[in-house]
Parts: C-alpha cells; sequence; structure tokens
C-alpha cells in the first residue's frame, strides 16, 4: 500500500495550475512554431508570431498566457492500492484547495471566472473554484493526476452530435470547423470523442486533447505501415485525414485564413449502442495549458520547467512600416469610416473596455432613461476582462474576448451612447455587422492568446465604471501602440469571411482573382 498525503496532493494541484498558467507544453509550442515557418498567409503569420512572443514573454516573466485563466479541471486515476490515512478531505476537497492555492497565489494572482448559481445569479466563486473532477479507480499504487485550464472561448465552441450510424463522421466534423468561427483561438487542437453515450463521447473529446502534439509521429507510422501493407486503426486513419481536411478548410490562425488551422487532432473511441452513433468536437486554444503528474508517497511533484532556449527564435514587434497609427483621443467617425479591410493599426491614447456585464447593465439603464457612468461618445470600447495587475504592472494581461457575445448589443452602442468602434477577438456575427455598416462603424481585432504582450501595449489603467463587477467593470486604459487589425469595416466586410474563402481556394489549387 502507498500513503499519499493530503497536503501533497493539494500543493502539487496548486503548482500545476500556477504552472499551467505561464508555461504553454513544450510539444504545442513546437508545433507551432513549424506552422509559423510554413505559413504563407501574412496574417496568420503576424498573429502567430504574436502568439508565440507572448508565450515566451509568459515563460519568462511567470504570468498568464492569457488574461482567460480558465476552469479548472482534473483527471484523477487513483491506484486502488492508495491510501490517505491523513486525510480529512475528500479528494475533491483537496483539488478544490489546490486551485484556491493557486489562482490566488499573490505573485501571480489568476483570475477569478467561475461563478456558482449558472442559471441565476451567476455569483463569482472568487477563487476559481470549484473544479470540475473527473476520478477514475485504477490498479496500482500511485495517483495518476492531469491538470488542465479551460478558457471558455474553446469551451463556447465544444459540439456534440448523435450520427446515425451511417452518417459520416469526417463530414460532420468539416461542417462543423468554420461554424465554430475563431472564438477557439486557433491554431489549436481538436479532439474528437467517438461512442459510448452523450457524456462519454464529450469525456474521450475533452480526455485526448490532453495527449501531446505527436501527428508527425503518426505520418511516420503510416508511411511504415505502408511500406509493410499493413493498415493503421480507424482512429489513427481519422486523425490524419481530419488533419489534412481540416487545414484545407483555410480558416487559419486567428480564422484570418492561412495553412494551418489545427496543429494536431485527437481520436478516442469507446463501444456504443447499435442504434447510435455518438461524437463530440472539444477544441484546445492557442493557450493550451495542461500539465500531467503522478504522485507516489514521496512527496509533491517535481514538475520540471521548459527550457527558454526550446522556443522559437521568433521575436513580435510593432510593423511601424505597413501600420497606421491612429489618435484614439482625437479619432473621428470619419477616420474610422475610411478604414480598410485587414489593415494593420497601431492604436495610441485612451480607450474603455467592457463585457457582457457591463453591457447588459447598460442596456437596463439606457432602458430606463439612467446616465451612464462614462461617456462613451466618439470612443472606443475594447471586449476584455483583465487579469490583477502585480508588482509595477499598470494591468495584468488582458487579451480580447470572443466579440460575438457583444453582436446584440452593438446596434444599442452604436446608435444610443455615441461609441464608434470596438475592438475583440475573432468574428462578428450577422447581426453585429449589419449594425456596423448602418452606422458606418467598424470592428478591429486583437490577437487571442496574446494577452501579455497585448498588457505591454498598455501604460495606465483605472477603473471608471461598474466596479463591481470586478473583471467586467469598465476600464480606461491608456495604450501605445496596441497592434489591433481591421476585421469589418464600415461596408460590413469581414476579414473573417474573405480570409479564409481566400486560403482554401489558395489551399485547393483555385486560381484566386484580386477583387
Amino acid at each position: 500500500m502507498t500513503a499519499i498525503k493530503q497536503e501533497d496532493l493539494i500543493q502539487s494541484i496548486a503548482d500545476a495550475f500556477q504552472y499551467i498558467s505561464y508555461y504553454h507544453p513544450l510539444d504545442y509550442i513546437k508545433a507551432l512554431g513549424e506552422a509559423y515557418e510554413r505559413e504563407e498567409s501574412p496574417a496568420a503569420k503576424d498573429a502567430i508570431a504574436q502568439i508565440l512572443t507572448n508565450s515566451r514573454m509568459a515563460a519568462e516573466g511567470h504570468r498568464p498566457i492569457c488574461q482567460d485563466t480558465g476552469i479548472g479541471m482534473v483527471f484523477i486515476k487513483v491506484g486502488m492500492q492508495v491510501t490517505w490515512p491523513d486525510a480529512t478531505m475528500s479528494i475533491q476537497q483537496m483539488i478544490d484547495e489546490g486551485v484556491r492555492r493557486a489562482y490566488a497565489n499573490p505573485d501571480n494572482p489568476l483570475r477569478a471566472s467561475v461563478l456558482a448559481d449558472p442559471a441565476g445569479a451567476r455569483k463569482n466563486t472568487k477563487d476559481n473554484t470549484p473544479a470540475v473532477v473527473h476520478f477514475e479507480i485504477v490498479p496500482g499504487h500511485h495517483v495518476e493526476v492531469i491538470c488542465a485550464a479551460k478558457g471558455g472561448g474553446s469551451e463556447a465552441k465544444s459540439k456534440f452530435a448523435m450520427l446515425n450510424p451511417s452518417d459520416d463522421l469526417v463530414d460532420w466534423v468539416l461542417k462543423k470547423i468554420p461554424e465554430m468561427g475563431a472564438g477557439w483561438c486557433p491554431p489549436g487542437i481538436i479532439g474528437i470523442g467517438i461512442g459510448g453515450t452523450p457524456e462519454k463521447a464529450m469525456l474521450l473529446a475533452k480526455e485526448s486533447i490532453m495527449a501531446p502534439v505527436n501527428i508527425h509521429e503518426l505520418k511516420e507510422k503510416a508511411a511504415a505501415a505502408a511500406a509493410k501493407g499493413e493498415k493503421l486503426t480507424r482512429a489513427e486513419e481519422l486523425r490524419l485525414e481530419l488533419y489534412e481536411k481540416v487545414n484545407a478548410l483555410g480558416v487559419g490562425a486567428q480564422g484570418l485564413g492561412g495553412l494551418t488551422t489545427v496543429l494536431d487532432v485527437k481520436v478516442l473511441d469507446y463501444p456504443c449502442h447499435a442504434a447510435n452513433l455518438p461524437v463530440a468536437l472539444v477544441p484546445n486554444c492557442a493557450a493550451t495549458r495542461h500539465c500531467h503528474f503522478h504522485l507516489d508517497g514521496s512527496g509533491p511533484a517535481k514538475i520540471e520547467p521548459p527550457k527558454l532556449e526550446d522556443w522559437p527564435a521568433v521575436t513580435w514587434t510593432p510593423d511601424l512600416k505597413s501600420a497606421t497609427r491612429v489618435n484614439l483621443d482625437t479619432l473621428t467617425k470619419e477616420e474610422v469610416a475610411s478604414w480598410k479591410p485587414g489593415q494593420k493599426i497601431l492604436l495610441n491614447g485612451k480607450m474603455l473596455t467592457g463585457r457582457d456585464a457591463a453591457h447588459k447593465r447598460i442596456a437596463d439603464m439606457l432602458a430606463k432613461g439612467e446616465k451612464l457612468p462614462v461617456d462613451f461618445t466618439n470612443r472606443v470600447i475594447y471586449y476584455v476582462g483583465p487579469v490583477d495587475p502585480v508588482r509595477d504592472e499598470v494591468v495584468g494581461p488582458a487579451g480580447p474576448t470572443t466579440a460575438t457575445r457583444m453582436d446584440k448589443f452593438t446596434r444599442m452602442m452604436l446608435e444610443q451612447t455615441g461609441l464608434i468602434s470596438m475592438i475583440g477577438k475573432s468574428e462578428r456575427g450577422p447581426v453585429a455587422i449589419e449594425a456596423i455598416k448602418d452606422n458606418k462603424s467598424a470592428y478591429l481585432m486583437a490577437v487571442g492568446g496574446a494577452a501579455y504582450l497585448v498588457a505591454k501595449a498598455i501604460k495606465s489603467a483605472k477603473v471608471v465604471g461598474f466596479a463591481d463587477l470586478g473583471m467586467e467593470a469598465i476600464y480606461e486604459f491608456d495604450v501605445q501602440d496596441m497592434p489591433v487589425t481591421v476585421a469589418v469595416d464600415a461596408r460590413g466586410t469581414s476579414v473573417h469571411d474573405t480570409g479564409p474563402a481566400e486560403w482554401k481556394a489558395r489551399i485547393a489549387g483555385i486560381p484566386v482573382v484580386a477583387a
């Protein structure tokens, strides 16, 4: 029998969640570096450069890769010969205490994003607990643990379908990927769970993306098998087929169009009822965060940090030659209307921030005829919920959140508050694009997965409205050369439509005619 101390599991969980807040898995970084070298789309290559630079900065500074420090999730396998002689807590409680310590670490506080009473009061638990824990009792005398922090953007794009046994699974996946848009922050990894029951398929998909990025090894195995006249398993065949076909869709980094949408595809399956084919799809984003450790009774886990020299030699800097500097303090509607799709812009001056909760409160106040706490006239709003600052920071990592969540508020903001432009992550939906077009506005996109890098452009930050909302409060940021791209212009043209369409055609070898 192996005795595991309660404190050893708690501390190992705390260390793991701190670790994954600022360290990408090295296999992901190496795969992303290779994708950077291959990428031919200038917009996608620039986005990948920002992600790689941000990753190294986060590793050096021990600060979060992404402002969305995720919901804690743990896969734990407990050997049947393990005992817990000093434990006063359940395993769930031990894990929650580890998460609590990790998220409240004063040297690197993480953003609390977990809400209790999700369909009611939606009250922040303030410490990111409870974690979502999946337990398994297995033979043996060790405890095996996978810790992951899953951001809301990628989780929101999870898909499930109960297909008929005769339906084509590949067709379903290829239909779903474009529908997911870019809110899951590609390039990343997609996991496919097949079989079991609905909840089992989802669990398989989620578990699959915790495995190493090794599609290159599978390609080599396939070549060796073909030479010997052998076959791969169906799951292996699906990985290769989906990897090629998903990338051929041309979605590209951040949905801007390009050669790499996924760095790997993972597939796990399980026997299922003869009448059904449950299929789940769960993505891992550009802020892929997970680590594995085991406990053998000798003390807390020792999680070895990666070497900084193993990061690709890619350093993003503002493109002062091709980018347009914009002064937010003197910005006019006419200037906004002149921006072109895909135009690179460096923002300078003061902007406001706001996410879902702030927009909902603004809507309620306007409906009641109440005065707003800030004047949005000729201002720009940034969709962000930053991490709290430490030491000499003015703000913690502050990357954009998925903009489509604010679509239903866009017309109200443009027509009732005087707002003239917005900044967020990924695409806008038809409701927002129509409002942007009607009001001769524009939507700017910042790179998801580059939160620490983006935060370096913020020179001052203060809360100016709805302070009780915490990270969802309205801030005023003073920024210097903050990099953004015009994603939707005043005519309603979206680069998230035109970019993937162009690169899908290029990949297919179809001649692309310039408009």
